[in-house]
């Protein structure tokens, strides 16, 4: 395969994900916004950090808004991580790479396409906004499902799930660092029972509320949490599974070329990593050290892939 058709691939399935990934954080910040007898100011500014996009809105806005926010992570044409800029991006990169999708995954990107436009057409009032974080939900979930359902698995199957999976591990790392060590009145609390409502909220960042509580009888707990979304394989926001899926798919990806690529060995030590720790390790090493590597080394992995398949060119 071309680089530029893997690279297509990638990015398409990765803007994606990231798209569905900043409507989750809204929502999560959106949810304990209304639980707030005060401002939401802290709840707000780590939305926008576990986005990625602090610095842009800073540029944009003097204060910290709510409906300011959801603009700018919605709707903003000045944010290209917006939701509106990503699945515009998807939908472009579909184009290029058209001739390796099937009719229904192009059909499903362009709907897409279509209704988020028409839908973030104008900005998004409060009352309004969780029924618009469905419908992006929804979308996502589409065009995932017309992949799942009706592509060949070869490599540029492969290349759309590497885009995802590493796009869903760093958003999964980002939330739980975010929530778990910016939100803390104090460094010295980390590992004492917080909020309980600031960890429902870090569960349903990652729509993982449900299954945690059917594993745990509905017990919040930090280290448990903690545990479920590093390393609990079953869960599939979860860091090692995310990087379970990269090996396998880049595992394809050398069976079909002939040959393994530097990155594997990379991802093979961070798959390797998960196997050797474990959540009280982690938490006596700081979890907040642990999930900043994480991020560095996830960001690594997709530099490596897009030189190693030369995307570029």
């Amino acid at each position: 395969m071309l680089g530029k058709t893997a690279g297509g691939l990638y990015w398409m399935f990765r803007n994606l994900e990231r798209s569905e990934n900043n409507a989750r954080l809204l929502e999560a910040g959106f949810r304990i916004a209304l639980t707030r007898s005060k401002s939401a100011t802290k709840e707000w500014i780590s939305v926008l950090q576990a986005a990625g996009v602090l610095k842009a809105y800073n540029k944009q806005y003097d204060q910290v808004d709510a409906d300011c926010i959801i603009d700018f992570i919605l709707r903003n044409p000045a944010n290209p991580s917006s939701v509106i800029s990503l699945v515009e991006s998807a939908r472009n990169n579909a184009r290029l790479v058209r001739a390796a999708l099937t009719r229904e995954i192009w059909e499903s990107v362009n709907e897409s396409w279509m209704t988020l436009k028409k839908l973030l057409d104008k900005p998004i009032k409060g009352r309004e906004l969780p029924e618009v974080l469905a419908v992006i939900r929804q979308q996502s979930s589409l065009v995932r499902g017309a992949l799942y359902g009706t592509k060949l698995r070869n490599d540029a199957y492969d290349f759309s799930q590497l885009g995802t999976y590493l796009e869903r591990a760093d958003s999964t790392a980002r939330i739980l660092d975010v929530k778990y060590y910016v939100l803390l009145p104090s460094a010295s609390l980390v590992g004492t029972p917080v909020d309980n409502v600031q960890w429902e909220t870090i569960l349903r960042s990652v729509s993982a509320n449900r299954a945690y509580h059917w594993l745990n009888q509905g017990e919040i707990n930090p280290k448990g949490i903690a545990d479920f979304l590093i390393f609990d394989r079953r869960f599939p926001r979860s860091l090692n599974f995310c990087y379970s899926k990269v090996l396998g798919n880049l595992d394809f990806i050398s069976e079909q070329y002939g040959s393994e690529a530097p990155c594997l060995d990379t991802v093979r030590n961070i798959v390797s990593q998960f196997k050797d720790n474990n959540v009280t390790t982690v938490f006596n090493n700081g979890l907040h050290e642990f999930l900043g590597e994480f991020i560095t080394s996830n960001n690594l992995v997709g530099a490596q892939i897009e030189t190693d398949f030369r995307f570029n060119g």
